[in-house]
């Protein structure tokens, strides 16, 4: 079982974005990559009981349906704006600028980089501006975390990070199957950085933004949570200031969430609207950094 957990993070990662790899440089149908999504889904579930870290979170909390339509959604929206790309680029008044003699992992790991830089961005500023973080409470408001539910963000938050991390892909004219595979890469790394798998990645903490890592984002606490920010990497939140490594052992049930907020709700629908309603009502709905500025 100590293998498991110190081999599931590497393996996991690179086995299905290698598998998307090797699927979109040998010209096979798309569709394969969906059945891909499915298998590490999948993977991702069976990898929970397997070694779980917090045997309450593998328990459903009445938040399953919710969560399957927050997948299809967002998850949907990455698939259009990848579709899309082709249309948008040409849209750009210059030539491609994309390096075009790199392999298709070079291409791939340099995609990733751009878009964490963007992504990581805004997830930060969705901590310290008001409008912004009423949006991203909504991924805030889970009461466990599993590997499914690192896919659960309010659609215009999704649309704002996807903008953020995208913008230097248009910019440059990324290829499309370079596209394709760092997008499905997002949706591995989203699974792991949430997952409920007691992994173990030792040194890799200091450079890989996984579930040992960002569990202290997901603190329900106005400063301790403030922190972690990346998507792939630590390096942005190195500079930014706001890194933290030290073990989270001691993030367990009841320990992450909303702090000082009992009754977010709970259903898809409910959570679409919540924004607009404390908008509408003008309730401070401030992200930690902001409260603690206010």
């Amino acid at each position: 079982m100590a293998v498991f957990r110190y081999l599931y993070g590497p393996l996991y990662f690179f086995g299905f974005v290698g598998g998307a790899t090797a699927i979109v440089s040998s010209g096979s149908s798309p569709a394969w990559l969906f059945v891909l999504i499915i298998a590490a889904i999948g993977s991702s579930l069976a990898a929970e009981r397997i070694a779980p870290f917090e045997n309450q979170w593998n328990s459903s909390h009445g938040d399953g349906r919710r969560d399957i339509l927050h997948a299809l959604v967002n998850e949907g929206s990455l698939v259009a704006m990848v579709l899309l790309l082709p249309l948008i680029t040409s849209l750009v008044p210059w030539e491609s600028a994309w390096p075009k003699t790199l392999p298709l992992w070079a291409d791939v790991a340099m995609a990733i980089v751009l878009l964490d830089v963007g992504i990581t961005l805004a997830h930060f500023a969705s901590h310290r501006v008001s409008f912004l973080w009423r949006f991203h409470a909504v991924h805030h408001s889970v009461r466990r975390m599993y590997g499914f539910n690192g896919l659960l963000k309010h659609p215009v938050h999704q649309f704002i990070e996807v903008t953020a991390g995208a913008l230097p892909w248009l910019l440059l004219g990324i290829p499309l199957d370079v596209a394709a595979v760092a997008s499905f890469a997002v949706l591995i790394q989203l699974q792991l950085q949430h997952s409920n798998v007691d992994m173990r990645v030792g040194p890799l903490a200091y450079i890989w933004a996984v579930a040992p890592v960002h569990r202290h984002h997901h603190l329900a606490s106005e400063t301790d949570g403030d922190v972690n920010f990346g998507l792939f990497l630590t390096l942005w939140d190195v500079l930014l200031g706001t890194a933290r490594f030290g073990s989270s052992q001691h993030i367990r049930a009841g320990a992450i969430g909303l702090a000082g907020i009992e009754d977010y709700p709970d259903a898809y629908l409910a959570q679409l609207a919540e924004p607009f309603r404390k908008q509408a009502q003008s309730l401070p709905e401030l992200g930690p950094q902001s409260e603690r500025q206010a």
